[in-house]
């Protein structure tokens, strides 16, 4: 069988990862009806205590095709437009020309131009992407701010355009997903958080997954170490950590099992119809928050392989926290992979992080995972 799960060197691609300077990191690979789960490292540097495969994990932007997959089941109910002007469902959120110009389809690909509103929530981190210049103090001024999404979709609109309405390449921004979740609950008359955790996590199945009640992670998880690309050593733990700041963005917990388990569903129609999974995976360039162009569909993203076809998914990162999630296009060999420190690439005098050994090792698991 050209794919059958190898145990041994998926247990030491793992092994390698944390070898490399990831303090943990677990991972649940499918093919088929086998299931790997494996882990190596530690879930608390101070304690020792060592991290599980079963660990409930911070998985921040793969939230995207939860949310993505929620608006996407109201344009088939006839209650949004795919290619409605947002400014007909929230005129004052981003009102006038650019409100008739910007379609749902535009914020679900990000190619609405609107520019990402993150540096103004956090000053110090003013250059992200291009890195110089910034510092990780306002990961600790702001661990516990409540952040009001409106105010933070607003910031994103006043800022200077990344581009024009449906031009490309898009410009990845979270301002394109925090106002998704406003149009959610300006249609189903519940906030994004509960319509998405009706029409998506439980229709699904998913009992670990859902949206964090609080600064904490509930359950078994893991500290979240943020390195801050070396300017925060030893790297700080952020697993408590308010995360209004991304929301229906970002915010969502789960494990590598429901995450497996959710992208298997979503891509054999069982959460979204036929039609709506063709609109998921029409894609187009967008400019990645790395700087890279990459593919992007509604909320989802494809890494093609040696001869194997397309696998579709999303990767996502929260201050500490990490975690990519692909599923290949005829639904058989999965991977999801989950890390707990973040930003462990130092700079150069440029600004433009340093080649890592991690993520040599992550490259090298991601292949075996995926491909066997």
């Amino acid at each position: 069988m050209q794919n059958a799960l190898d145990v041994a060197a998926l247990d030491a691609a793992v092994e390698n990862v944390h070898q490399a300077g990831m303090p943990g990191l677990f991972a649940e690979v499918r093919d088929g009806d086998q299931v790997w789960r494996g882990a190596a490292g530690v879930a608390d540097v101070a304690t020792g205590r060592p991290v599980t495969a079963d660990m409930r994990h911070r998985v921040g932007s793969i939230t995207k095709t939860f949310t993505a997959a929620a608006v996407l089941q109201q344009v088939e109910t006839g209650r949004i437009g795919l290619d409605a002007p947002i400014g007909r469902y929230l005129p004052e959120l981003v009102p006038g020309e650019r409100g008739d110009a910007i379609t749902v389809r535009m914020l679900l690909n990000h190619t609405s131009g609107l520019a990402e509103y993150l540096p103004y929530a956090y000053p110090s981190l003013k250059a992200y992407p291009a890195l110089a210049d910034t510092g990780p103090e306002s990961l600790d001024d702001h661990r516990l701010t409540r952040f009001d999404p409106a105010e933070l979709i607003a910031t994103g609109v006043a800022a200077p355009a990344v581009g024009v309405p449906g031009g490309t390449p898009g410009v990845y921004s979270n301002t394109n997903y925090l106002l998704l979740g406003e149009l959610l609950q300006e249609v189903t008359g519940t906030t994004a958080e509960r319509c998405i955790t009706r029409d998506v996590i439980e229709r699904a199945g998913l009992p670990d997954t859902g949206f964090p009640a609080g600064p904490e992670v509930d359950g078994p998880h893991s500290q979240l170490y943020e390195a801050w690309f070396g300017m925060i050593d030893p790297p700080r733990d952020h697993s408590v950590h308010d995360m209004s700041w991304v929301g229906p963005s970002a915010s969502l917990i789960s494990t590598v099992t429901d995450l497996n388990r959710f992208y298997g569903l979503l891509l054999a129609g069982e959460i979204v119809g036929p039609s709506a999974l063709e609109q998921m995976r029409r894609t187009v360039p967008v400019v990645s928050q790395e700087g890279r162009i990459i593919d992007y569909g509604l909320g989802l993203h494809p890494m093609e392989g040696p001869g194997q076809g397309a696998f579709w998914g999303h990767g996502g990162t929260v201050w500490g926290g990490g975690a990519l999630a692909m599923t290949r296009t005829d639904g058989k060999r999965q991977m999801s992979v989950a890390v707990n420190m973040q930003r462990w690439n130092r700079l150069d005098s440029s600004g433009r992080p340093q080649p890592h050994p991690v993520d040599h090792a992550l490259a090298a698991l991601y292949r075996v995972a995926m491909y066997g």
